[in-house]
């Protein structure tokens, strides 16, 4: 086996020798703060995260231990190691790490890309790893050229010094057999040079020539393609299968059962799904098939009356209630979703006699790496994982259980032939991973100044931690992403007497984190119901929230600013309103002011103004893509998004029933940033959760219908 990926003193040097000598930068995990680096030819043992390599030939190589979705990390982290390095930025090139304990998030103790955490985990390190190699070169050209360290500058991939001047890589080598310095001196944010800078992707050009590999696009000589049939209700089994008219299908090489149904193995994927179609299949639907979506929301509104695990309290919130005068009363209501990234799932894989090769767009390398390890009785370091590009992932493809990739490990080793193995966009509606469904319930009283004076909140959904590697994180009951946004909401706390309580049955429907997790239903539940209490007080909406949040100036920051750039307040063509919301996720905050009309008995949505507060904005081009992506795909939901179950089986398919916002239903959107120092937040996911109440509050304005559920259906 091929062990170059292993994190070893002798492979590190090797992968130094590739490049023609030169010099490596690397980063030890813990705390992502102490670095280590890397001396050829005879450098230390490492154990690197992610680092830096500049070869003989100028090529400054960055090697991501994140996953590139869309979110313009391939940009973004190379940006700053060059704020510091000063490299020619036109001779930057990007990898994806592979799959190593060394490349472990510093955060999450495991290798990932999630959570909107990329930027903010690696803004120290991967600034440090540039100042160390400019320093290390600097002192290199300072030797050659016989003068003091002092005498030197950095501009565009070359020390100058005088009239005399080097190339990072005509220095590389010699920096690379000098000591590391102890410590590097990085930029005040005012000598920034790159950082707050719009830069373009160094991705699109890979990807509009089409040299950009994804998940789907790997292929070489011997390689099969198989299609899984699964059983139609969550749960089932295999009772047993007739493969006879699979096998008579032109291509197709093998039918083999495997844990999670009957894999049809052929040449490519058209004769491996005529294969699967021509299947006959008797299954055991198992302990399920009875699960119906609208029963189980029943059941959850019967739960949703009775107390349960305590996530936020203060003071006696059914004492004060008891007592109030006026009280607001809600009920909100979400359904499950499915992340429907426009890359089906796919996984490629090779197995050897000492070892196994994966290719895959993943964003959780070390459990993929442990599962498939696992499966074949083989060690984490025996297999590699070769990262690809992702056709999306919005959480889909960051599975505690690695199911995608735990199949196609199966079918490899069924067939014993290298497989990939393809879901098609219907197995992945039906039958993967979900959103969870919502009901939550509220009741809050306001005081003789309009405000909340007492609120009692319910939630009642399935936890996503529940059952997973990850289940520590739940405490006294209470899964965090559940209640996120609430127990911790600015409206809540502002009440004196408050409780916010939990509910999280086990349903038999498999869930899963869905971009911006918690925030995607308790967001539209949130800015929704402020603006009943607005109106319930006769209060401006925006105005309503400046007061409970005169406290929290970066929500009010944000808050101004998408007010005063959508002109709110200003008259409006006829049949439009305005609605506003804003919330803080990820350590991000975002407000947006959504413009809508009716349409026909449809919602159109026409201008979308959406201010953010993301601390250091590194790419502000990046932001404001992110934000029109955020808005999209939570837009996509508000209007159309929902999965339902009868009989155990999901009802929804493909993208005819399925939908997908339109390009001509996109509205405008414009992104203004607020300035800040603060240290960044993410912006992958909070575009999200704003939108849906932004709209359902607009819809409030113009026809005075409070929706409560999502998706947003006006009544006749």
């Amino acid at each position: 086996m091929n062990n170059d990926h292993i994190p070893s003193r002798r492979n590190f040097l090797k992968a130094s020798a590739l490049v023609g000598g030169g010099l490596v930068v690397a980063f030890v995990v813990p705390g992502g703060r102490k670095l280590a680096f890397a001396q050829a030819p005879a450098g230390a043992t490492l154990v690197p995260n992610a680092f830096l390599r500049i070869g003989a030939d100028d090529r400054v190589t960055v090697l991501l231990a994140h996953s590139e979705m869309g979110q313009g990390i391939w940009t973004t982290l190379p940006m700053l190691i060059n704020e510091e390095l000063d490299a020619d930025w036109s001779k930057i090139s990007v990898e994806h790490a592979p799959a190593a304990p060394a490349y472990a998030h510093t955060g999450f103790g495991a290798q990932m890309t999630g959570g909107s955490t990329t930027t903010w985990s690696e803004f120290d390190r991967y600034r440090q790893a540039g100042a160390t190699a400019r320093t290390l070169l600097v002192q290199a050209a300072a030797a050659r050229f016989g003068v003091a360290v002092a005498d030197c500058r950095t501009q565009n991939g070359r020390v100058i010094a005088g009239n005399q001047s080097a190339s990072y890589g005509e220095l590389a080598e010699a920096a690379s057999a000098l000591p590391p310095p102890g410590e590097v001196t990085l930029k005040a944010p005012s000598d920034w040079k790159r950082i707050g800078k719009d830069t373009r992707r160094l991705d699109t050009p890979e990807k509009i020539t089409g040299r950009a590999v994804f998940g789907m696009d790997v292929q070489f000589e011997g390689l099969k393609t198989a299609v899984v049939a699964r059983a139609p209700v969550f749960g089932g089994s295999v009772k047993s299968f007739d493969a006879t008219a699979a096998l008579a299908v032109a291509g197709v090489r093998k039918v083999v059962q495997v844990p999670s149904g009957v894999a049809v193995v052929a040449d490519h994927f058209w004769a491996a799904k005529q294969g699967r179609d021509a299947l006959q299949v008797e299954w055991d639907l198992g302990p399920n098939a009875a699960l119906d979506s609208d029963a189980l929301r029943k059941q959850f509104s019967e739960l949703a009356a009775t107390p349960g695990a305590v996530a936020a309290q203060a003071g006696d919130a059914a004492k004060a209630l008891a007592a109030a005068g006026k009280v607001v009363e809600a009920e909100y209501f979400v359904p499950y979703l499915a992340h429907a990234a426009m890359e089906p799932l796919n996984c490629t894989v090779r197995i050897t006699a000492d070892g196994c090769e994966l290719w895959t767009g993943t964003q959780f390398q070390t459990g993929d790496q442990g599962a498939a390890a696992a499966i074949l009785g083989l060690k984490p370091e025996q297999v590699k994982i070769n990262t690809t590009f992702l056709g999306g992932g919005f959480g889909r493809r960051a599975v505690p259980t690695s199911d995608f990739v735990s199949e196609a490990v199966h079918v490899a080793k069924a067939a014993g032939m290298p497989v990939k193995t393809v879901w098609t966009r219907e197995d992945d509606t039906r039958g993967g991973y979900y959103r969870p469904m919502f009901l939550e319930r509220a009741k809050v009283a306001l005081g003789a100044d309009g405000l909340p004076a007492a609120w009692h909140h319910v939630l009642v959904g399935q936890s996503i931690m529940a059952g997973t590697p990850f289940e520590a994180f739940i405490k006294d009951g209470v899964d965090g992403s559940s209640v996120e946004g609430v127990s911790d909401s600015p409206y809540v706390k502002a009440a004196p007497d408050h409780l916010v309580d939990l509910h999280s049955p086990r349903t038999g429907i498999p869930v899963l984190w869905w971009r911006s997790v918690g925030h995607s239903q308790n967001a539209f539940v949130m800015e929704s119901l402020v603006d009943e209490l607005a109106a319930a007080a006769g209060q401006d909406p925006l105005e309503y929230r400046r007061r409970l949040l005169k406290d929290h100036p970066r929500h009010l920051g944000v808050l101004n600013l998408a007010a005063e750039k959508a002109g709110w307040g200003s008259k409006l063509p006829e049949g439009r309103a305005r609605g506003i919301a804003v919330h803080e996720s990820f350590g991000s905050y975002v407000a947006q002011v959504a413009e809508v009309s009716v349409e026909r008995g449809a919602v159109r949505v026409h201008r979308v103004v959406c201010a953010v507060d993301c601390g250091v904005a590194v790419n502000p081009l990046m932001i404001a893509a992110q934000m029109e992506s955020g808005i999209v795909y939570g837009l996509t939901a508000a209007l159309y998004g929902r999965i339902r179950l009868k009989d155990g089986r999901v009802q929804e398919s493909n993208f005819h029933d399925y939908r997908p916002l339109r390009m001509d239903a996109m509205p405008v959107v414009e992104t203004h940033l607020v300035a800040s120092t603060e240290r960044p937040g993410g912006v992958g996911e909070p575009g999200t959760p704003p939108i849906a109440p932004a709209v359902a509050n607009a819809l409030f304005a113009l026809t005075g219908q409070r929706l409560r559920e999502l998706p947003l259906r006006l009544g006749s």
